[in-house]
């Protein structure tokens, strides 16, 4: 049996009078891909709204390991080791992409502000560290994001090598487990296509354990170990890609009710 390394028990959320999460099982083992699928309004974003501590669940339990995440704020969560990417590119455009990079890790930094005043040797010695690593995760997407393009600002790069920098900025956190919104959104056939083995490098070479949110169905075959399709916040099925791409509850869910009867 593979180790749970996330595992959501009986998730609930409601806005007001909306409920937009019931009562949703969902687990991702140590070293898994999960993607998780579903029309506009599934609850896809919510779930990991959820999961970041964005949202509090009404009810329910969000497990990372052995610590419950309910009640934590986002930041606590995220030194403990969930990272994610948005649906909406989130960069500090006029920075540049190593520091885009850098940003990241100075929630983990010791030195404070008037360390960081004074300029001593010690804080001096943590951001060279900080550079390094930052170039370290830059340096796994190859010539995308490498050498000269480092003190490129952030703006200046092509859509896809935003969404490249987006994750290695992820990465930068300390981050044991990925939450990915969409990152192959708003590309081209070849960029999708480096972009689904880009995923897969992320678990076979960065040890990532990764939840992605995908819509493009050729990215979620290409990477998944499992999938898990929601609808109006419901899990619906879970399973092979295989199996859940030809369930009628998810063609219904996807094309309605007619469509699903002449599967």
């Amino acid at each position: 049996m593979a180790e749970k390394l996330l595992d959501l028990h009986g998730v609930s959320l409601a806005f007001g009078g909306l409920r937009v999460v019931t009562e949703l099982d969902l687990h991702v083992d140590q070293g898994e891909i999960v993607s998780v699928i579903g029309p506009n309004g599934a609850g896809k974003t919510t779930l990991f709204n959820l999961i970041t501590g964005i949202y509090r669940p009404d009810t329910g339990t969000i497990m990372l390991g052995e610590r419950n995440l309910v009640g934590l704020q986002p930041h606590q969560i995220t030194r403990l080791g969930i990272a994610r990417t948005f649906q909406t590119l989130r960069l500090f455009l006029n920075l540049s992409v190593r520091e885009n990079v850098m940003a990241a890790a100075y929630g983990r930094t010791k030195a404070g502000i008037l360390r960081s005043m004074l300029r001593t040797p010690g804080m001096r010695r943590e951001e060279e560290e900080i550079r390094r690593q930052a170039e370290e995760h830059l340096s796994f997407f190859g010539e995308r994001l490498k050498g000269y393009r480092w003190d490129q600002p952030a703006y200046s790069l092509s859509y896809a090598n935003r969404r490249r920098l987006e994750i290695a900025r992820a990465m930068a956190t300390g981050a044991k487990m990925l939450l990915l919104d969409e990152p192959a959104a708003g590309m081209n056939p070849v960029e999708t296509h480096e972009i689904t083995e880009l995923i897969a490098r992320l678990r076979d070479e960065g040890g990532y354990t990764i939840l992605v949110i995908e819509h493009d169905m050729h990215v979620v075959e290409g990477i998944s170990n499992r999938v898990i399709a929601l609808d109006h916040g419901v899990k619906i099925v879970e399973g092979s890609f295989e199996r859940v791409a030809t369930d009628p509850k998810v063609v219904e869910a996807y094309l309605g009710t007619k469509a699903a009867s002449t599967k």
